[in-house]
């Protein structure tokens, strides 16, 4: 089964990448110099860190080898390998894309096949 990453991202840009043809990242992607991604395990906790309370979210599945050599997995929270793409994104690439809510306790509400 292939690697799946995730990306959240605030829906209009998403949209806005759909129609451009190119994901270049949020503010901070383009500042680090690269588009921010989580495995499956880290996912919950970068939503909890960087995108509390915020809403109109959606979490972009993406098959990590299908992305090539762009792709690199180096030392980020703690030393853990995060995934991090150096260069923009096809979102044709993307294998999902679902809204990411905020459920009663103010958490986001991930799909089931998220651990």
């Amino acid at each position: 089964m292939a690697a799946i990453i995730y990306k959240i991202t605030p829906r209009a840009a998403w949209l806005a990448a759909l129609a451009e043809g190119v994901f270049c990242g949020a503010p901070v992607d383009l500042a680090d110099g690269f588009i921010h991604f989580s495995a499956a395990d880290q996912v919950r906790e970068t939503a909890a860190k960087h995108f509390a309370g915020l809403t109109d979210l959606l979490l972009v599945a993406v098959d990590a080898e299908a992305l090539g050599p762009a792709l690199k997995w180096e030392p980020s929270r703690g030393g853990a390998l995060f995934p991090h793409l150096h260069g923009p994104l096809d979102p044709a690439a993307a294998i999902d894309a679902v809204e990411l809510p905020l459920g009663p306790d103010g958490r986001h509400r991930f799909p089931e096949q998220i651990p």
